[in-house]
């Protein structure tokens, strides 16, 4: 897989992080939001760990990072951009 640049990333992980969580929902439809749209839609703890996990193994191949590098900038992601965690 060809490396991408940072925005790139980004919105392969919104993307993803909604495909995880059963949305309908992509990065276009929220890229030009200016509101805390993360906050509209939810997720699982499980849900939430496995597109944790998919990140990080995306994140350490896109900027060759070692497993820890890549669990800390995932976590990153995770806390500024992640959906809220549903209490089941």
């Amino acid at each position: 897989m060809a490396r991408l640049d940072k925005r790139q990333i980004a919105v392969v992980l919104i993307d993803k992080m909604f495909e995880f969580a059963g949305h309908e929902v992509r990065f276009k439809d929220v890229e030009d939001r200016r509101d805390e749209w993360y906050y509209d839609w939810t997720m699982t703890e499980e849900q939430n760990k496995e597109w944790r996990d998919w990140g990080t193994k995306f994140i350490k191949t896109q900027f060759r990072l070692n497993e820890k590098q890549a669990a800390a900038e995932m976590g990153l992601f995770d806390l500024n951009y992640g959906l809220k965690i549903k209490n089941t």
